[in-house]
């Protein structure tokens, strides 16, 4: 991530000019790589905008964008640092999220990073069963050149109904880490204050409340989920 404290960065992203510089063409929907500016700042970075959004028939039309900057807010309230610095901001072609470009290390086995017991990963799979995560493929996690672990393409969170699909499933059943608990518990402190406040203003009241409860269930049980009976369990395709 850029040397720039993290408030820095989301006010460039903000507020600066963005320049399109090329589109990622594998992505299911507009996704714009730019480079945005203000005064002597320059950072690269990710513009998709609501205009590109394919309509899925279990979403909301016109709301992936803010489901990717709601995603960064709860990640933000963990601390965990998984989803860069993201807005909602107007662009070259209308609003949308911009999220700040992050460089992976081209050295990191994927396949091999998506079989280990890294806490990043773990941390990344709590965060996905709090934001109900519909599509956690192994190339959504972008590890980089200092072992840091962080997690994009958040457009299908924050359903009411459990849509959990992911590729990190290595844990299910098993106790959750100490430090996880001690986070969900104060995340849920954050959902019935200020980041409650925050989620409203990008998701429908029924998710957020679906948000709270899938917090409460984790602390309750105290254990990585289990994937379910009832839809399928992994992405297709999963990379």
């Amino acid at each position: 991530m850029s040397e720039l404290a993290e408030a820095e960065l989301l006010r460039v992203l903000a507020e600066g000019t963005l320049r399109i510089e090329g589109q990622l063409l594998d992505a299911s929907n507009t996704t714009l790589y730019c480079c945005v500016s203000l005064d002597s700042r320059e950072l690269r970075c990710v513009y998709k905008p609501v205009a590109g959004e394919r309509p899925l028939w279990d979403f909301p039309d016109h709301t992936l964008s803010r489901r990717e900057v709601a995603a960064y807010l709860v990640s933000a309230a963990t601390g965990w640092d998984i989803v860069p610095p993201t807005v909602f901001r107007d662009g070259p072609f209308g609003p949308g999220a911009c999220q700040l470009w992050i460089d992976v290390d081209p050295d990191v086995d994927l396949i091999e990073l998506l079989q280990s017991d890294d806490p990043g990963l773990q941390r990344i799979a709590v965060f996905d069963a709090v934001v109900n995560n519909a599509d956690r493929k192994g190339g959504h996690l972008l590890p980089t050149p200092g072992g840091h672990i962080y997690g994009v393409d958040h457009g299908v969170c924050f359903a009411v109904p459990d849509k959990l699909r992911t590729v990190l499933w290595q844990w299910r059943g098993q106790p959750l880490p100490d430090e996880a608990v001690d986070t969900l518990q104060a995340l849920a402190c954050e959902l019935d204050g200020e980041l409650g406040g925050e989620l409203i203003d990008l998701l429908s009241p029924r998710e957020v409340a679906a948000t709270r409860r899938r917090v409460r269930r984790l602390l309750a049980s105290r254990r990585f989920p289990e994937p379910s009976d009832r839809w399928p369990a992994i992405p297709w395709p999963p990379l």
